[in-house]
């Protein structure tokens, strides 16, 4: 029987960023085909910000388009949007009871992000990463594809899977963390010490996946490097080091060959030959990201073809866990 992954991503104005694509999109296609995939867009997540609900809406068609651009196919995966499937909130609701709200406290993105908000910080967002342990637990999951930011939420996860197995015998498997460690941190381009974000301010940090080229050439090209010369892999030079970690995910060569490959070089060399690495890999992504886009009919026809599908396995998970709970299923 094949293993069982499960990851999901959140709709947002902006596409995912470059960190995102080589830390985890990337690692989904590839994974599709050695183990049963279920992929969501967890819209129902992005709900404790309060978005507009016009373009919160586009984002989520937006998210669902790239997807598909990526390469996740809903013949190997199951490919879905979180609010299409209701079993995720109703097995939140049970897990909640067996969740501390000591543990809630102590979550790292709850105590950043709340300081951020501008509106009200919502009970949505104390209390998310519950419905994020229901996402991974209604399926069986073996493996999180995720970044180590996120590692504190799997933890919470598989102490609330613990929990409620031994109150009520083994029903939930003990999902594990699957992290590519080579690029799981991209840094920010104009402030290497802070890693590459969706959300940061300055966009000039980031180079998204739906950037067009001549943006994406400005931006490589003005990233922050250093006063020497010479092209070498060493942490302590960090704009060097990002950009260098950055051409080494694409190429999958060595820190010796790409310091031999660039020997002799300057930076504006370099640039160039990585700007248009980027470029290389993200043209036909945009292109089927195009093509998916257009057509909105064919992109809730296949949300909720695959929402179905996934609703056969949610369920009987949902019903399992009440029955061992005592509630009459």
């Amino acid at each position: 029987m094949k293993q069982i992954i499960f990851s999901g991503i959140q709709p947002t104005a902006q596409s995912p960023h470059i960190g995102n694509y080589l830390g985890a999109l990337r690692q989904w296609v590839n994974l599709q085909k050695k183990r049963q995939s279920y992929f969501c867009v967890v819209d129902l997540h992005a709900l404790t910000i309060l978005p507009d609900k016009k373009t919160f809406q586009e984002a989520t068609y937006a998210s669902y388009a790239l997807l598909l651009a990526l390469g996740v196919n809903p013949k190997l995966s199951r490919v879905f949007v979180q609010s299409h499937v209701p079993e995720h909130t109703e097995l939140a609701w049970l897990l909640n009871c067996y969740t501390s709200v000591g543990q809630l406290s102590r979550m790292t993105q709850y105590k950043e992000k709340s300081k951020k908000q501008e509106k009200i910080v919502s009970a949505g967002l104390y209390n998310y990463p519950v419905l994020q342990a229901a996402d991974i637990l209604l399926y069986d999951t073996d493996e999180v594809p995720i970044g180590e930011d996120q590692l504190q939420h799997l933890e919470l996860t598989r102490d609330v899977a613990e929990r409620f197995n031994k109150l009520n015998g083994e029903v939930f498997k003990m999902p594990k963390p699957l992290i590519l460690h080579e690029t799981a941190r991209i840094m920010a381009l104009q402030q290497p010490e802070n890693k590459m974000s969706k959300s940061d301010v300055n966009t000039n940090n980031t180079v998204f996946l739906l950037d067009p080229p001549e943006l994406i050439r400005k931006k490589i090209a003005s990233a922050v490097t250093d006063s020497e010369t010479d092209i070498k892999f060493d942490p302590k030079r960090k704009g060097l080091y990002n950009l260098l970690s950055i051409y080494r995910a694409l190429k999958s060569q060595s820190e010796a060959d790409l310091e031999s490959k660039f020997r002799g070089k300057n930076y504006q060399q370099f640039k160039k030959e990585l700007s248009e690495r980027i470029i290389e890999l993200f043209k036909p992504i945009q292109l089927r990201y195009s093509n998916f886009s257009k057509d909105k009919g064919e992109l809730k026809r296949i949300m909720f073809a695959q929402a179905e599908m996934v609703r056969e396995v949610a369920s009987k998970k949902v019903t399992q866990v009440k029955k061992a709970i005592g509630l009459v299923a």
